[in-house]
């Protein structure tokens, strides 16, 4: 370990090990792959006397979701994890979670969704329960998935909103990279020990209700409120990122919500989240020196999803490739139906919706480079499956 604690570390023992010191109350804890090392990795903490948090065992996704729910409710930092079929278990609860406005903080390691079954990534599953109320947050690398651990829980706990970090299942999860783990004393000045306000978590000496039954003449004004509550929340993101720079020496993206590479001049951009921007970015970087004009943006927010800040990157492209690993059944790639969306009448660039790597199919160099220069030809609006026979 050198002095500034850069480390070698699978992705999920180095998740485990920031969990461990942002210093929940509650864990709860139920096995899926590629989840499982984390929980794991918490309870070997936990074993040793490295911890001091509440180790919950559940008997289901479900539970654990429910046990942080409980937790939560008390007013104790809680946290857990899942992925895939977990995650679609969990659902009733994560809607639930976001209606009582619980600051809980979930990590997903993005995995495909049966049938058939697969073990392997995509990021079906998250994008799949994208409307229960949560922000979510994707990591490109080990480092960012171990950072937006602790920007994750700062923004939870001011603004009284769940939020979700994903993080490729395998891809990031089961992989060793070089990371700089964080001090004691900087979590500690980022991430201050959680103290709720009285009156929003239950106390037998303060008593109050939440989720108490919401009639038609209410319902509809909660829900706006917490939507606006969500988008909103891109305001507080930029902030928090600009104060983990000061402390940490690294930040997200350019503010947080996106991370523009080498587009200012891009007659081409792809568009992406998570660990295949890393691939992205050598096919730019190698496509550049052909003096081909590529580039990426890399969303790290898709909730909130933030229209201006994507269309100001956008904004100069001719051609403009929406990369999914994932698909709403029907329609298209879910990124792309959101790019088209904040897009409209905003911008004049083509854009088009590919999809790849579902079930953990590699995403090759080839065909990024494919993507860039298909997007070129007029193929009209339908959506592209690459690497598929």
């Amino acid at each position: 370990m050198s002095k500034d604690n850069k480390q070698f570390l699978e992705g999920s023992h180095a998740v485990a090990e920031v969990i461990n010191l942002i210093k929940p109350t509650v864990v709860a804890a139920y096995p899926i792959t590629p989840q499982t090392h984390i929980v794991e990795d918490l309870a070997k903490l936990k074993a040793s006397g490295a911890a001091e948090f509440e180790y919950i065992n559940a008997e289901s996704e479900f539970s654990a979701a429910s046990i942080v729910l409980g937790a939560s409710a008390t007013g104790v930092r809680t946290y857990t994890a899942t992925c895939s079929q977990g995650l679609l278990l969990m659902t009733e609860v994560l809607f639930c979670i976001a209606g009582l406005r619980l600051p809980i903080v979930i990590t997903c390691a993005n995995r495909s969704v049966s049938a058939p079954i697969n073990i392997w990534n995509d990021q079906q599953d998250a994008v799949t329960i994208r409307d229960a109320g949560w922000l979510m947050l994707y990591a490109e690398t080990n480092q960012e998935a171990v950072d937006l651990h602790l920007l994750a829980y700062k923004l939870a706990e001011t603004l009284r909103l769940p939020v979700m970090v994903n993080m490729d299942g395998f891809v990031l999860t089961h992989t060793y990279e070089p990371l700089i783990m964080p001090t004691q004393e900087q979590v500690n000045k980022f991430l201050p020990a959680y103290k709720p306000e009285t009156g929003t978590f239950l106390d037998v000496k303060n008593p109050v209700s939440i989720g108490a039954l919401a009639y038609p003449d209410s319902y509809m004004e909660i829900r706006k409120q917490l939507a606006q509550d969500i988008y909103s929340s891109s305001d507080l993101i930029k902030k928090y990122n600009l104060e983990f720079k000061k402390i940490f020496g690294r930040g997200f993206g350019d503010n947080g919500i996106v991370e523009e590479y080498k587009t200012k001049d891009a007659e081409v951009i792809l568009v992406a989240m998570g660990s295949v921007c890393g691939t992205i970015k050598e096919v730019v970087d190698e496509m550049r020196e052909r003096k081909q004009k590529v580039g990426l943006l890399k969303i790290i927010s898709f909730r909130p999803f933030v229209d201006d800040e994507v269309v100001k990157s956008l904004s100069k492209a001719k051609y403009i490739a929406a990369v999914d690993k994932s698909i709403s059944l029907g329609s298209e790639g879910i990124l792309a139906t959101e790019i088209k969306r904040a897009a409209y009448n905003r911008l004049k660039g083509k854009i088009q919706s590919f999809v790849v790597g579902l079930g953990g199919r590699d995403v090759t160099k080839e065909m990024i480079e494919q993507i860039a220069f298909d997007i070129k030809k007029d193929k009209g609006n339908e959506m592209h499956f690459v690497g598929c026979s």
